[in-house]
């Protein structure tokens, strides 16, 4: 069995240095998720959700403990390295979608494969061209590649996210809060569509949400109560 897609062990995050730290926000001892799991995080406003999905990408590093994504330990890496494995390894959904106002649905698909190597050369022989094509007919994006983000639906801009997400086929997706402007069928075609895709792309899933009603469509959950001044995470792990 190969290596974990993300591994949390012993961590505690807090904000502030020196006297001015803060109270922990996040105390974890142990999170593993396994390659090609869903996983659901879930918890209210103010519970960490935000900070541990930074921890994950390596833009944070806790204060102790240890967090190593597909094997490779964070703490071990240089910043430009952290962001290397961030490009390579992790597609990002957000709930604003972060599309490009001023590149085209072809341009904002494509450009994880641009950007990083690794997410080009998995590609093998097709082209990078071919490929948004590819994930483009399959979402139903096919007519609309040149045309500007900024003219789609809120529809069509969630499908253009999920498409340069898993373009190049990333080790984890993580989805951060994509549904929660949407009504029931628009948020139940959004998951469709992304389960397909990650399937076929091999990916593991990390998708955060506040609505616990989604957890059912997931291998596994954690939900993160917020901590208050004599609580920690480790009350809320299983």
């Amino acid at each position: 069995m190969g290596a974990l897609a993300v591994c949390l062990h012993d961590v505690v995050f807090a904000y502030g240095r020196g006297r001015a730290r803060q109270r922990p926000v996040l105390d974890i001892p142990s999170l593993e998720i396994a390659p090609g799991e869903r996983f659901f995080l879930h918890g209210p406003s103010g519970c960490g959700k935000t900070t541990l999905l930074g921890l994950i990408a390596g833009v944070l590093l806790p204060q102790a403990g240890s967090i190593a994504i597909f094997g490779q330990a964070l703490g071990a890496l240089s910043p430009s390295a952290r962001d290397r494995l961030r490009g390579a390894e992790m597609g990002y959904i957000f709930q604003g979608f972060n599309l490009i106002p001023y590149l085209s649905v072809r341009q904002n698909i494509a450009l994880p494969c641009e950007v990083h190597a690794a997410r080009r050369q998995r590609l093998g022989t097709t082209s990078i061209t071919a490929e948004v094509e590819r994930l483009a007919a399959a979402l139903g994006l096919l007519p609309l590649l040149d045309q500007s983000v900024t003219e789609l639906s809120t529809g069509q801009q969630q499908r253009v996210a999920i498409a340069r997400a898993t373009i190049g086929r990333p080790g984890l997706i993580v989805a951060d809060e994509p549904t929660s402007a949407l009504d029931t069928d628009r948020r139940e075609q959004f998951l469709a569509l992304l389960f397909e895709l990650c399937e076929n792309a091999g990916s593991t899933l990390l998708f955060v949400s506040h609505d616990r009603s989604l957890a059912g469509r997931f291998s596994r959950e954690l939900a993160l109560p917020v901590i208050n001044r004599a609580a920690s995470v480790r009350e809320g792990l299983p």
